[in-house]
């Protein structure tokens, strides 16, 4: 996938230039706006349970080590250059600060990848441009880590195998990446050397709704494990309900006290028409996994091939 000149991408199209719009610690941004006594302070929003997860942290959270990781919104435009692109972001972090009275960053670039890297390099509040000559340069002494995608058994794997920064990964044929990594091994292959031709998709359908609970202390019994499956089972269904949208996969994530992560899923013939079906694939799925051979820590039901209508009773098929 050879690049050619600077206004034109790797398959030859004039460059793409994406604004991407990261809210600044969301949630714990709108307590501080809404709370003034907790502006300036380190505030952290998630769970009251002593497992709780932290869904966003403050800045003056985060000089403690607190994360979160928050939602951004991504847009292509058709522009004719940088400039343009930078005002256009400029333009919209000030309506969001008008309108809201929250703080957003922004990234400006030829992709996805760089765009969302560029959008972290000057937060809060900033904004950054990764241009098509700075984008292979930009990315090689990146953490592993810091690249969009890669979590932490991922970042572990790379690192055993030598591979600690974009330069590292850079350094890796295409067979090395794929034979270690799978389908991700092309993506990783690529956005090491400032390669990312995925599209843009704006109002992007919905293919999956999940909820997931971590308890407060290990659950072990089948009655215990489904009291705790029924409340998420009500949310997914509840969402579906809601939104229209019915599914035809049912997975189930299952976290135990050692951190260790299984899911166990299930497809059907035509999407589920009934939140007994839901629950009835569900505690299939579970009691198929019993006796659990080490106490759970947490809980997840997710659907996912999401369509518009259910119709017809389920047919199942062998578990995926």
């Amino acid at each position: 996938m050879p690049e050619s000149d600077p206004k034109h991408g790797a398959s030859g199209a004039p460059r793409r230039k994406i604004i991407h719009i990261d809210m600044d610690a969301f949630y714990a941004s709108v307590e501080q706006r809404d709370n003034p006594g907790l502006r300036g302070k380190p505030v952290a929003v998630g769970g009251s349970k002593e497992r709780g997860v932290v869904a966003a942290a403050s800045y003056e959270a985060r000089a403690f080590g607190v994360r979160s990781a928050m939602r951004s919104v991504t847009a292509k435009r058709n522009m004719q250059d940088i400039p343009v692109a930078t005002d256009i972001a400029t333009a919209i972090r000030a309506k969001i600060l008008r309108e809201t009275g929250l703080t957003a960053s922004a990234g400006i670039s030829y992709n996805k990848f760089l765009a969302k890297l560029a959008s972290d390099h000057r937060k809060p509040n900033g904004q950054f441009v990764i241009t098509p000559k700075m984008g292979p340069a930009f990315v090689e002494q990146l953490p592993v880590g810091k690249f969009h995608g890669i979590g932490p058994a991922t970042n572990a794997k790379m690192n055993r195998l030598g591979i600690f920064t974009g330069m590292d990964m850079r350094n890796q044929t295409r067979g090395f990446m794929n034979a270690h990594f799978g389908k991700a091994g092309a993506y990783y292959y690529w956005v090491s050397r400032g390669v990312d031709e995925r599209p843009v998709r704006a109002n992007r359908i919905r293919k999956s709704v999940g909820a997931e609970n971590t308890f407060s202390g290990d659950l072990t019994g089948f009655a215990a494990l489904v009291a705790e499956l029924e409340p998420l089972i009500d949310k997914v269904w509840g969402h579906c309900e809601s939104t229209g949208n019915f599914g035809r996969t049912v997975t189930l994530k299952v976290k135990f006290s050692d951190f260790q992560i299984i899911t166990r899923s299930r497809s059907v013939a035509s999407p589920i028409s009934s939140r007994q079906d839901l629950n009835r694939l569900t505690l299939g799925l579970l009691e198929c996994e019993m006796p659990i051979p080490k106490s759970v820590r947490l809980l997840g039901v997710s659907l996912s091939s999401l369509q518009a209508e259910a119709e017809g009773e389920p047919q199942l098929d062998l578990p995926i």
